[in-house]
């Protein structure tokens, strides 16, 4: 790519690795150039929050605000009825109205440490689908917006062809998320005079759809752009980790669960993910990304507390390095650890060892510890643990018990009262 952007906001975009595709490079270069652009990115209310795949989304919009754009947040409570079939080999489970509630009063607590709500030009706006979706005509939407699509493009691309050459049923249902997708588009360059739709990579089809939608039925000019896909160095997806999601919110996972998976990045990843997930200058992601051997560690734990301060707020991030010190260099116990209360009744005639790793989340079944613990990978109190069998009761957890899977992964166990 050899385009030499004008606006701060391209720039951003392309330097900081942000950038995969856009349909008009020098145009919508020109329109940052030239004033206030109102963009949004649409996220389905699938869960009741969001996860780290969806913070490159999150920081691409906290750049637009940061660079005098208009961020919209659009939450996607119509189209999340429908489900994104997008590169799935299934079809999502359907969600009633009183879930998909739920999972957006989750997932807009995500969005605040980012971006600026409120009435100003360059505030940004949330947005919920569900206010003209909702609404719709089906034979007046079919007149006035399924006119303007052929069905033998929508074949042709590639979320709905990867799933037609497995053979893979995809109901009429999926396929007609695109056509909302597109005139969810239209609907924010009516209200909001939005200009640009940004998403991951998959969504090239339905952004363009949209882009094209409204060009035919208003004749305004508006723009798509993509970020890549992002996988890590060694080939997994963004935004999992060996015990499932890396959920936004707090109560899911805990502010020092979510900085560790930042102190874990592997040493190829930290200089890209200092420019993606962090407000760094571009020359100290560099610096730092660049750092090799033992001077590496310095950099994640940069990455990790800057990370964790734009999420959770600076307090968490140090206490959270704090406990991590406390864990790796004295061997002593945190108390930031994630933590496995059980009542006095579940310990009454013992608990197992293979069962508390498994409560606590260091393995992902009771075979999973079984064999940790076979090859020497478990231990409570920093003791290895050889011995499956093992149980313990309330006198064992008049302390709490620091269980260790591998290196690098803590919890602890407490006795609670109930």
């Amino acid at each position: 790519m050899t385009y030499h952007a004008k606006s701060d906001f391209m720039r951003v975009m392309m330097t900081r690795g942000y950038l995969a595709d856009c349909t008009d490079y020098q145009a919508l270069d020109e329109a940052f150039a030239k004033g206030v652009v109102p963009g949004y990115i649409g996220f389905d209310a699938t869960a009741k929050s969001l996860h780290v795949g969806s913070l490159i989304q999150i920081m691409m919009l906290r750049w637009l605000q940061k660079c005098g754009g208009k961020p919209i947040v659009l939450m996607g409570g119509g189209t999340t009825k429908i489900g994104d079939p997008s590169f799935r080999a299934d079809e999502r489970p359907l969600l009633t109205d009183a879930q998909i509630d739920g999972n957006i009063a989750g997932i807009k607590r995500a969005f605040s440490p980012y971006v600026t709500f409120g009435d100003g030009p360059t505030d940004a706006v949330m947005v919920n689908n569900a206010e003209w979706l909702d609404q719709l005509n089906y034979i007046g939407f079919l007149r006035d917006i399924g006119k303007h699509f052929s069905v033998n493009r929508m074949l042709s691309f590639e979320s709905v062809k990867s799933r037609l050459d497995r053979e893979q049923s995809l109901s009429f249902l999926e396929f007609n998320y695109m056509i909302l997708q597109a005139y969810d588009f239209l609907e924010l360059n009516r209200r909001y005079g939005c200009l640009v739709q940004m998403g991951g990579s998959d969504q090239w089809g339905n952004i363009v759809n949209g882009v094209d939608l409204t060009r035919r039925v208003v004749d305004h000019e508006v723009y798509g752009l993509t970020s890549p896909l992002l996988t890590t160095s060694d080939g997994k997806k963004m935004g999992k980790s060996q015990n499932g999601a890396v959920w936004l919110n707090g109560d899911l996972l805990s502010p020092y669960e979510f900085w560790q998976f930042w102190r874990n990045t592997t040493d190829a990843d930290v200089g890209r993910f200092l420019k993606l997930y962090t407000d760094l200058p571009l020359d100290e992601c560099n610096r730092l990304g660049a750092l090799a051997g033992s001077e590496v560690n310095a950099a994640k734990i940069v990455l990790a507390n800057a990370v964790t301060t734009l999420l959770h707020g600076a307090e968490a991030a140090e206490a959270a390095e704090a406990t991590a010190r406390q864990v790796f260099e004295q061997g002593g116990i945190g108390d930031d650890l994630p933590t496995v209360a059980l009542s006095v009744a579940e310990v009454a005639d013992g608990v197992g060892i293979v069962q508390l790793f498994v409560r606590a989340g260091l393995a992902a079944s009771g075979k999973d510890a079984k064999r940790l613990i076979a090859e020497g990978g478990a231990r409570v109190n920093d003791e290895t643990v050889l011995d499956a069998g093992l149980r313990y009761g309330a006198g064992d957890l008049a302390e709490p018990l620091k269980l260790t899977a591998g290196r690098k992964r803590h919890a602890l166990v407490v006795l609670g009262h109930a």
